[in-house]
């Protein structure tokens, strides 16, 4: 597949690359809606990515093309501010200019961009764009690339240039991810551990609803928004408190009520309760217990459907349909929501009847099919080549 791409960058450009990097997706396995909160989450990187090849050259032009598009889109090195709204490489070359902003030198260059990843699916695709971007900025300045410093450079760039106010989970998990470990992160403190899964005859697999959805046109901003109302008032109760991830199960429950909007009570209490939920899942997939994990797993989504309201009749009927099939100890969506994907802890001689039974009452319901991953956890950004 390299060898292919290879070629298909030298047939474009006319000369070979001189450089391959690859970053990862990633699939949360719990921890939803905390990152932003200062909380806890549990990703870890998938073997789908971005791969990307580079080639210098000598006009201050910028030249990218993704694999599945027909389009070449050139920027001049000099006015990188100016493509914020563009169809596809706004991204990229958001990248670019917010390290350069940072004193990073930025030179020509072509770019050829392969993704793996279904855009919109909720398996950060952008991240993996934003993470494989910054790693080769670094790596063209004589960097050895600090991959926590890529993921920070790659979530200002969503704040300041898409204008999405995400949390670094995403791009964190596509910079540190390890093989058959998931990250224990604490966003707050940006303290992690890499604690190994021990699968014993599970796979994980993704469902996608093939349901088209943007971040940056979703509600995720008017949860943000909702979350930090409910820090406001509980620092009437709880004055030392920053953020959510600051109040414990216990006391939330104490002192809720002086949330006095209904909705924002119902949005603190997933974003805290979720937060429990990682902490137990940590432990328990330290212990082995898989069972108990697909439990915690369970009581994620039923809770970002009932409190925090990100789901909708796509996710909903995945995990539904997925949690008959004998052989599921646990399903939910992974992801912002509003469409996107699952992620479902499935016996392997029961991925085949997994598939075929919720491809065709997903279908039935929704009239169209989903789609299916069946993923390795992989490795976080790295130089492949050259």
């Amino acid at each position: 597949m390299l060898e292919k791409l290879k070629q298909e960058f030298e047939d474009l450009y006319g000369a070979p690359c001189e450089k391959v990097l690859f970053s990862p997706g990633r699939v949360n396995l719990i921890g939803e809606h905390t990152d932003y909160n200062g909380g806890y989450v549990f990703p870890a990187a998938i073997g789908m990515g971005s791969t990307l090849l580079y080639r210098k050259r000598e006009e201050p032009v910028i030249r990218l093309k993704a694999t599945d598009l027909s389009e070449i889109v050139e920027a001049d090195i000099h006015q990188l501010d100016c493509y914020k709204n563009l169809r596809w490489g706004n991204y990229q070359l958001g990248i670019f200019e917010t390290m350069k902003r940072r004193g990073y030198q930025i030179t020509g260059c072509d770019l050829l961009y392969d993704d793996t990843i279904p855009h919109g699916g909720g398996l950060s695709s952008s991240a993996a764009i934003e993470v494989v971007t910054a790693l080769l900025v670094s790596i063209l300045n004589g960097e050895q690339p600090d991959m926590v410093q890529m993921a920070k450079i790659s979530q200002q760039m969503e704040h300041e240039y898409i204008g999405v106010k995400c949390g670094i989970m995403d791009q964190f998990s596509s910079a540190m991810g390890k093989r058959d470990h998931a990250i224990f992160l604490n966003c707050k403190t940006m303290d992690f551990e890499l604690v190994p899964i021990r699968m014993d005859g599970y796979k994980l697999v993704i469902s996608n609803t093939n349901k088209k959805r943007s971040l940056a046109d979703s509600k995720y901003n008017e949860r943000r928004a909702e979350c930090e109302h409910a820090v406001e008032e509980l620092r009437k109760a709880i004055p030392a408190i920053t953020c959510l991830a600051d109040v414990t199960a216990d006391m939330f429950e104490q002192y809720k009520n002086v949330i006095a909007d209904e909705t924002v009570r119902r949005r603190a209490e997933h974003v805290v309760m979720e937060d429990d939920r990682v902490l137990q899942s940590v432990k328990v997939l330290k212990d082995g217990d898989l069972a108990a994990f697909g439990k915690l797993m369970n009581e994620s989504h039923d809770s970002l459907r009932d409190l925090y309201e990100v789901t909708g009749a796509e996710l909903d009927t995945l995990v539904e349909e997925a949690r008959k099939i004998d052989g599921v100890l646990g399903s939910r969506m992974t992801g912002a929501g509003f469409g996107g994907c699952t992620v479902s802890l499935v016996k392997e001689d029961a991925i085949e009847d997994f598939k075929e039974k919720v491809s065709k009452s997903y279908q039935k319901k929704i009239g169209y099919d989903p789609s299916f991953y069946i993923t390795v956890i992989g490795d976080g950004g790295k130089l492949l080549e050259g």
